[in-house]
Parts: structure tokens; C-alpha cells; sequence
């Protein structure tokens, strides 16, 4: 029996989002690896684009699972896991899959985390960019 969930993103939201952070990686002349995660952390969809490093795409996800594990931007947890905060060393939990670079952002409908964006494949600012303009285009 299939049941819809009330709340989640939808997978069409998930591309509409990709859609809109995809828009700004082409503005800045960027290739991004940009992938959407749902209310569970797990991955709901990613984009490669032309000529984005392959490297990148773990890191673009595992920003996304981040930032919807712990309901905080990767940014944000970034300044709080430097030597001498509460949580420094945090990026060696869950089998090192905890990223505290810029663009990793949580998704909200109606105050309520629903997922999070992650971005990845040019400077930390870029990233960050790109995953404000999907987060953005999500959250209005």
C-alpha cells in the first residue's frame, strides 16, 4: 500500500530546487555537483553538471546529509567545530562523512527541516551561493 508523505520534498521539488541552484552555478561560470536529501538524510537527487569535478559529488551529498543530520548549515557548524569549540572534530563522526565546508544548507516547509541542499565544486563562497539560491527557491 502506497502512502504519500504530507511533508516531504517530492521529487519534483527536488528538481525544481537542483533547477534553481543549477540557474546560479551557470551564472557564475561554475560547474556544481548539487544533490537534494530528504527528511531521513538519504539521497533524493544530484546533478553533475558538464565539467564538475567527480570529486565533488560525494562531497555535494555528504554536505546535504550533514546539514539534515544535525538541522544546521554546513557553514554554520563549520565555525563551531574550529579547535576549541564544542564541537571540533565532529567531521571524523559517522564514518567521516560530516562536512563543515560552505554549502549545505537544511530545507524548511511550514518551520519544519524537510531535507537539506548540498553543492559542491568551486570555492566554499560559490558553494554557498549556489545552495542559497536552491534553498531560497525552496523556502519561498
Amino acid at each position: 500500500m502506497k502512502t504519500e508523505q504530507s511533508c516531504g520534498i517530492k521529487l519534483e521539488e527536488a528538481k525544481n530546487i537542483i533547477a534553481a541552484a543549477e540557474k546560479k552555478a551557470e551564472e557564475m561560470g561554475q560547474p556544481m555537483n548539487i544533490a537534494i536529501v530528504d527528511e531521513g538524510g538519504n539521497l533524493l537527487a544530484h546533478v553533475r553538471m558538464d565539467g564538475a569535478w567527480i570529486g565533488s559529488i560525494d562531497i555535494a551529498i555528504n554536505k546535504a546529509y550533514t546539514s539534515k543530520a544535525f538541522d544546521i548549515s554546513t557553514k554554520e557548524l563549520a565555525t563551531h567545530s574550529q579547535p576549541g569549540q564544542e564541537f571540533y572534530g565532529i567531521q571524523q563522526s559517522n564514518h567521516s562523512r560530516i562536512m563543515i565546508f560552505d554549502g549545505g544548507i537544511p530545507l524548511k516547509r511550514n518551520n519544519k527541516i524537510v531535507g537539506a541542499i548540498g553543492v559542491s565544486g568551486g570555492s566554499g563562497k560559490q558553494d554557498q551561493a549556489v545552495a542559497q539560491a536552491g534553498a531560497t527557491f525552496f523556502n519561498t
